[in-house]
Formats: C-alpha cells, structure tokens, sequence
C-alpha cells in the first residue's frame, strides 16, 4: 500500500482547527508532518478548558485534530530555534501556519525567506481575512467569520433570532481549501520545478460557500435563503422533531399533502410565488398535523411519497449509527497518556490507501530527539532551542 503523499515532508506551524485539521488530512494521505510547537505549552489546543497538565495536554479535542504527526518543541523565537528550522525547510516540502498575517515574517519564516534557502518549498497559509486589506491585522475566529460574511444573519424565518452556528464550519472548511490549495501546489511544482505560496481565509472560504447566494445578490438583489423555502421545515411529533424538504420535484406540496393526510391545497398555491405568500399558514397546517404522530409514522409516509425527510439527532445518536461504522468514519486507538480512544476518521476514502494510523497523537515534544537524530541537527542547538 503507497499513500498519495508517502515521501512529502510538512512543516507545521499550525494550531487550534484551521491549521490541524488541514496538516491531519495531509498527515492521513501519507505526509510525515513534524508538528513545531512552543517549549512547555504546545498547540493551544493542548490547553483546552484550562488544563495544564499531562492529560489536559493531550485532551480529546487536542487529539482529534493531531494523529499521525510528530511533535518538536523549539523556541522558534531563538536563534538556535530559527536555525533548527531552516535546516528542516532544506530537507521539507510544505511548511503550513495559520497565524496572523504577518507573524511568519516577523518570525523569519515568511515565504521568501523560506523560498531562498528552499526553492521547491510550498509555503501554506490559513488567515482570518486575509494576507493585505483593512481586517488583515484582526485576529481570525470562526465565530467572527460567521458573523462577517452574511452567514449568521441569516435565519430560516424572521421569527427565530440570529445565533452562533455552533460546530466549526469557517474553520473546517479553510481548512480543506487549505488542503486543496497544497495538493494543487504540490502539483504545480512537478511540472515547474519550485514551489510557491497557498493563501486562504475564514472569510474567503465562508463567502466562496455562498456562490450561489453570492450570484442572485449580484444579479438580482434577491436574498436566496435554502433554509427559508415556503415547503421545507422543521416539526415537531409527538416523540421528538423532523425536518422535510419540499423541493426537487413536479408538485411537493400535493405530495406532502398527501402523505400528512391532509387536503391537497396545491391547487390552491400552485406556484412557489403564491407558496412563499402563504408561507405561515402552509407551515402551521404541517405543523399541527405532525404534532399529532410520531417521527416514525410520519418518516414512513413520507418517504412514501419520495419526499426528502430526516429526524433531528444528537451527535451522540448520529456517532451509534450503523451507517456512520459502515462508511469507516471511525479511528480507534490506545494512547499512551489517554488511553483508549475512538476519533472520527477521515470523509475522504481511498480504495487503494485506506486511512493507517501510523503516529498516534503526540505528546509534547515526544519526536524533538527522533528529529534531531534523523536529520542531523546539532544536539547542541537542540538545548539552546527548546
């Protein structure tokens, strides 16, 4: 078995979601990642809720994000910490943060730096508004992000007040084009011989989401709200909620008509125009009849009719599903400080190259003298480093 990126050495700078879910998908497909963190606290995940010590360090949330690298402590603000790096840019292929703009260079890693000790070098960066601009100095933040691209003012209907998305979405998806941006980079560089520099933002990346948005505003000066359609909701039956979509086919309203047992009225709202009017009184009438059954009856009939239905689930609920076991999401393994864990795999499955858990995640500096034997590195300037 030959992983895609078996022999491609990453620098990783990066820390938090942006950056770590990013270098563990390149470090899944194959890439020896050597984690660069700071003597005595690490990854600021390490720290997560407060908890400084041994097990705090290596908590559930720091080790979701980190398998299969390797942890070197250096002061990356010392001379000798510098060098270190540098003579690891010589033998590397990808260096990757996700710092402010401008804090690689301040540090003596920015990309031209890098570029002339390494011209084949890929310098990866994941901002919060970008490299150049008026919010370029800001501290980027998934939550900020949501807050600044039109995402969180969005809401399915006006009645339900604007909230905070509450799972990483800004982070998670710059964090795949961060990915993307390398591998293409990294191809780039077969045919031209050198490297070159990948930029992306929360921002960019939570506004690229709403091309389609993006193109009815710019066109139209229309808002085009999926969550907002007159036929697509969220109810509740007697045991718990559901949600249907009404979309995608010749007359979803006679279907769900149809299968909540209820008058056709789609004769009377026979268009989307005449639907979004009477929104309000189509959502009440699903409402009320649905609060009369449970999620199953009500799925069963449904689906009856082909209509695009789900009950709302905890995580917990979704993670004991057969089907999420049966598409491989799951990593178990058996930490030396945590003990036995089970973390979600990778959504990307190869046939020939199936997720390997080669490092599991690293305690603090666990790899400094691996590294430092395997590439040479002065053990001296290791002590002055770290």
């Amino acid at each position: 078995m030959v992983h895609p990126l078996e022999g491609v050495r990453v620098i990783d700078f990066t820390q938090v979601m942006l950056g770590p879910c990013a270098t563990q998908m390149l470090a899944d497909f194959g890439a020896d990642v050597i984690k660069i963190e700071r003597p005595g606290a690490g990854d600021l995940s390490r720290n997560f809720m407060g908890d400084a010590s041994e097990a705090g360090q290596n908590n559930a949330v720091f080790c979701s994000l980190n398998r299969n690298k390797r942890s070197v402590e250096i002061d990356t603000k010392s001379e000798a910490g510098r060098q270190m790096v540098y003579d690891l840019v010589r033998v590397s292929d990808v260096v990757v943060d996700n710092f402010r703009a401008g804090v690689m260079d301040r540090l003596g890693f920015g990309y031209e730096a890098l570029k002339a000790i390494n011209p084949r070098i890929v310098c990866a960066s994941g901002t919060g508004f970008g490299e150049k601009g008026p919010y370029a100095h800001k501290g980027g933040q998934d939550v900020l992000a949501q807050a600044m691209t039109g995402v969180m003012e969005k809401t399915s209907d006006p009645s339900i007040p604007r909230s905070i998305y509450p799972t990483t979405l800004c982070d998670y998806t710059a964090g795949m084009h961060l990915v993307q941006g390398v591998l293409a980079a990294l191809l780039a560089r077969e045919k031209t011989g050198h490297g070159q520099k990948v930029s992306v933002s929360l921002y960019d990346s939570i506004i690229a989401m709403q091309m389609q948005e993006a193109a009815q505003w710019s066109k139209h000066r229309e808002i085009l709200n999926w969550a907002a359609m007159p036929l697509t909701g969220l109810f509740d039956a007697v045991d718990g909620p559901l949600v249907i979509v009404g979309a995608f086919k010749q007359n979803p309203l006679r279907d769900i008509c149809t299968a909540l047992g209820i008058e056709d009225l789609s004769p009377r709202y026979p268009d989307l125009a005449s639907q979004r009017a009477n929104k309000p009184f189509l959502q009440d009438t699903f409402r009320r009849q649905i609060a009369t059954n449970t999620v199953a009856h009500w799925l069963a009939r449904l689906e009856e009719q082909d209509l695009l239905c789900a009950p709302v689930r905890s995580l917990g609920v979704a993670l004991d599903d057969p089907q999420t076991a049966i598409n491989g999401m799951f990593i178990d393994i058996d930490h030396p400080v945590m003990g036995p864990l089970r973390l979600l795999g990778s959504p990307v499955h190869l046939s020939d190259a199936p997720l390997e858990l080669r490092h599991v995640p690293p305690r603090l500096g666990e790899h400094t003298d691996e590294v430092i034997a395997e590439f040479g590195l002065a053990r001296d300037q290791r002590r002055a480093a770290v």
